[in-house]
């Protein structure tokens, strides 16, 4: 996929000056350089917004350039940001009528079989028949089209739509596929070439090229070169496409069953997007007054006007995301800003380690809690978290499931409620945080010191306790463990013993990094000497391949490795670490997952492939970051979590029989070998699996932004992205 559709201008950079972005250096040659991006946002309208009806039959552009549109109660035109009812119908469409009259007696059949008819320059005429297609050309008769190009040769039948460009191009839809006719030569795109769906309805160009194509199961944008599938309500009223027409402004429209939808198409910097989403998180996604970074739920559905913050049990991880994101940001930009905005982060993070100590069910020293609860509200023990549903969750899902009561104990103050049992998840987004935080932004002795006292409390808590958390009951969690005993000798841990050997050797690194205490380096060289933990970690990943394995664990995977080979000097470790990243970017890559694309660039660059077949550079290659870019470009600005219907489509691979063997069946990619693009699926988190097709989200969850900001503010700071 090409990222110049998007408005996106790929320059080699040899002279930069960085002072737009806060660096200090030249940026690098392999640098993706982003002017304005073209940031889809679409809009629908209803009989609220003045249509005479929902159920809408045409739509057109009157010599005006104004959107008009028919629908079973009438015509309506689109003026000053509303629709407003016509009398009569437009002349656009009355000429269309007459046009089609008089062609189908020319050609002697039933009007009802002109499936579409367009009028293109020189009054060439395309007409679009169940038995092929018919083009007109003035002083000539009429003749059925055979395209022709290279090994493709078409009798077309079942033609669906036709439609001319601004520069007179003949463009026709049928089930074979798509093509076009530019100064008499014909150019044809069969459905093998990536074509997301079939069953047309119509067809519009654009301004710029672009040609819009309305289908039964939504609509479709090609520039030339890229196939864009555009369903559900994120982008449109209904899936069935009766009608699209689009402006001078390049603004698509689309009558559909159910209203009239648009998709606006306004160029915006990132750096607008990443601002928007960090003010939506400060409206919608603060929870407590330590400000934790999580989803809102809507009361309605799309509806942004009322919602509510919950707890989760990621709390620490989410908001340490996106804390190390305002890092990078104040790393690229030296914005007090964003300096701000991460202490709040780390503030919130460290309050998770001191809740847990003292009251009536104290936890050892150093050990963070998932999540807290104001106490004011109720009580999650009564009925939520029980004893009783725990041993059934033993019983019915998961043997290895710790029983404890109460989940939530009460702070020593009593003002809050602390969720126990916490995770490995947790404490790789505690450390990906206090590591960037004390590189980046702790900038006084003292700020630093904060950051070593929790970070030394836990990796103290984590030595002491055989390498894993201990929890107030003085038994493990359920996740947290990473000692030598289950790593290498406990079958139930197989699945973990490669991601927890690295997790368990970057916690000490970073510890040591921040301390230059031995007694850390002396326990990491342990593990790796004594307990094979090298070994373990060469292969972090269980898997068959592109698609499998757990996306949670691929996300802990990354800023583990993020933090140990960046921190370690013994260049024969750092390059095999960096080797075990290259095997495991491999399979990732496919998923254009641009956080792990841009950990993959900054810790491998200049790095050499270890072993006795070694030598080969393991430096990102331009492409990498070009595709981490493209994904960032077509996040979506609106982070509702629409619901996705990806399985009908013609560009999709099912995954391999292999690959099932730890997940559901509905799971695919596209020809390319890539994953679904980001605009037409949805995720919340960067944990999410790729690799689904359908997502059936009810539109009542609003995800915050740190999917976003992370990725684009690190690719700031390491500078795999500027903008112009």
């Amino acid at each position: 996929m090409k990222i110049d559709r998007l408005g996106i201008l790929i320059l080699i950079l040899m002279m930069l000056m960085c002072g737009s972005l806060g660096m200090e250096s030249f940026a690098s040659e392999k640098t993706v350089i982003l002017k304005d991006v073209r940031a889809e946002i679409s809009r629908k309208f209803s009989k609220a917004e003045g249509l005479p009806d929902e159920d809408c039959l045409a739509i057109a552009l009157d010599e005006k350039g104004q959107v008009v549109v028919e629908t079973k109660g009438g015509f309506a035109a689109f003026q000053d940001g509303h629709w407003k009812k016509l009398d009569e119908a437009p002349p656009v469409f009355t000429q269309k009528g007459h046009l089609k009259k008089r062609v189908a007696g020319a050609l002697k059949v039933d009007e009802k079989n002109i499936r579409d008819i367009a009028q293109g320059p020189g009054e060439q005429i395309a007409v679009a028949l169940e038995r092929g297609m018919m083009i007109k050309s003035q002083g000539s008769d009429w003749e059925r089209a055979h395209p022709r190009a290279g090994h493709h040769s078409w009798s077309p039948v079942d033609v669906r739509a036709v439609g001319y460009s601004a520069d007179g191009t003949l463009w026709f839809a049928c089930l074979q596929g798509v093509g076009y006719q530019k100064n008499g030569e014909w150019t044809l795109h069969p459905v093998c070439e990536g074509l997301p769906y079939n069953d047309f309805t119509s067809l519009a160009a654009g301004p710029d090229g672009e040609v819009y194509f309305g289908t039964t199961e939504g609509a479709i944008r090609f520039d030339g070169t890229t196939w864009e599938y555009r369903e559900g309500p994120r982008w449109l009223p209904d899936n069935d496409i009766r009608g699209v027409v689009v402006d001078k402004d390049g603004t698509s429209w689309f009558a559909t069953a159910k209203g009239v939808g648009c998709i606006e198409q306004p160029l915006m910097k990132l750096s607008e997007k990443a601002r928007k989403l960090e003010e939506d998180i400060d409206k919608h996604h603060r929870r407590t007054l330590y400000g934790y970074v999580i989803g809102a739920h809507l009361k309605n559905p799309g509806d942004r006007s009322e919602w509510s913050n919950e707890d989760n049990d990621n709390d620490g991880l989410w908001t340490g995301m996106y804390g190390a994101g305002e890092c990078f940001a104040y790393g690229a930009t030296n914005d007090p800003y964003h300096k701000e905005r991460a202490k709040k982060a780390f503030e919130a993070l460290r309050f998770l380690s001191q809740v847990t100590q003292g009251g009536e069910h104290p936890a050892p020293r150093g050990f963070p809690a998932r999540s807290i609860r104001p106490t004011s509200g109720p009580d999650p023990n009564v009925s939520e978290y029980t004893a009783e549903k725990d041993k059934e969750h033993r019983e019915n899902r998961d043997p290895l499931w710790k029983i404890i009561h109460p989940r939530w104990p009460k702070s020593a103050d009593g003002q809050w409620f602390w969720k126990c049992d916490t995770s490995s998840d947790e404490l790789d987004g505690h450390y990906f945080l206090y590591a960037t935080y004390y590189d980046l932004v702790a900038d006084t002795d003292e700020e630093k010191q904060r950051v070593r006292d929790v970070v030394t409390a836990i990796t103290d808590h984590l030595i002491d306790h055989g390498y894993q958390l201990v929890d107030w009951d003085g038994q493990p969690t359920r996740w947290a463990r990473f000692g030598p005993d289950l790593m290498n000798h406990d079958p139930d841990w197989a699945d973990e013993r490669g991601l927890n050997s690295l997790s368990m050797l970057s916690y000490l690194k970073t510890a040591w990094h921040m301390t230059q205490d031995g007694k850390y380096q002396k326990a990491y060289e342990d593990l790796i000497n004594n307990h094979s933990y090298l070994m373990n970690m060469l292969v972090p990943k269980v898997n068959a391949g592109p698609g499998t394995g757990n996306q949670s664990d691929d996300e802990m995977a990354f800023m583990s490795f993020y933090n140990l080979i960046k921190y370690e000097e013994n260049p024969k470790l750092r390059a095999s670490y960096a080797g075990a990243m290259y095997r495991y970017f491999l399979i990732e890559r496919p998923e254009k997952n641009p956080l792990f694309n841009y950990i993959y660039a900054a810790v491998c660059e200049g790095e050499k492939y270890p072993g006795p077949w070694g030598g080969a550079d393991l430096s990102a290659s331009r492409e990498v970051l070009e595709e981490a870019a493209d994904t960032l470009v077509r996040i979506p600005l609106d982070r509702i979590m629409w619901p996705h219907k990806n399985s009908h489509r013609l560009d999709i691979v099912p995954m391999a029989p292999h690959t099932q063997f730890d997940t559901h069946p509905n799971r695919g990619h596209l020809r390319n070998g890539y994953v679904i693009p980001v605009d037409e699926r949805t995720f919340e988190f960067w944990n999410h699996d790729p690799w689904n097709l359908d997502y059936r989200n009810d539109g009542r969850v609003l995800a915050d932004g740190e999917a976003f900001l992370l990725p684009y503010y690190m690719g700031l700071y390491h500078k795999f992205l500027a903008e112009e």
